[in-house]
């Protein structure tokens, strides 16, 4: 049996719940985007080190000859960006990082920087 006590607790909770999956305009549009491009870039490492691989070899008429590995890299980045699914997987990572901040205080690649190493 559930006291108004609990259910305004609840209600709290639930209100702060909410407030904590806020995101803020740059959250959304720079901050999430950014991971989704960091983790695309390694799933396609495929095609970004064929893509690299032929600009390396054809210098100044890479334009022309990597077209082929151009659109193979940009058609695999754009599947990861327009896919629902990997954004709300990047979200939840930003949202874990973000929670990891505030409950510290020490940025995440800071906190990777300081972990102890064993010698």
């Amino acid at each position: 049996m559930s006291t108004p006590a609990m259910q305004e607790r609840s209600g709290y909770s639930a209100f702060f719940l909410a407030l904590e999956q806020h995101l803020r305009h740059v959250e959304k549009d720079v901050l999430i985007p950014k991971i989704m491009r960091e983790k695309a870039r390694e799933r396609c490492s495929e095609q970004v080190q064929d893509f690299t691989k032929c600009c390396k070899d054809s210098g100044v008429l890479m334009v022309v000859k990597c077209q082929k590995e151009n659109s193979a890299l940009k058609e695999c980045l754009t599947a990861y960006y327009n896919d629902p699914v990997f954004y709300e997987e990047c979200k939840m990572e930003y949202l874990k990082e973000r929670e990891e901040f505030r409950r510290t205080g020490i940025p995440s690649k800071r906190r990777l920087q300081k972990l102890p190493t064993s010698t």
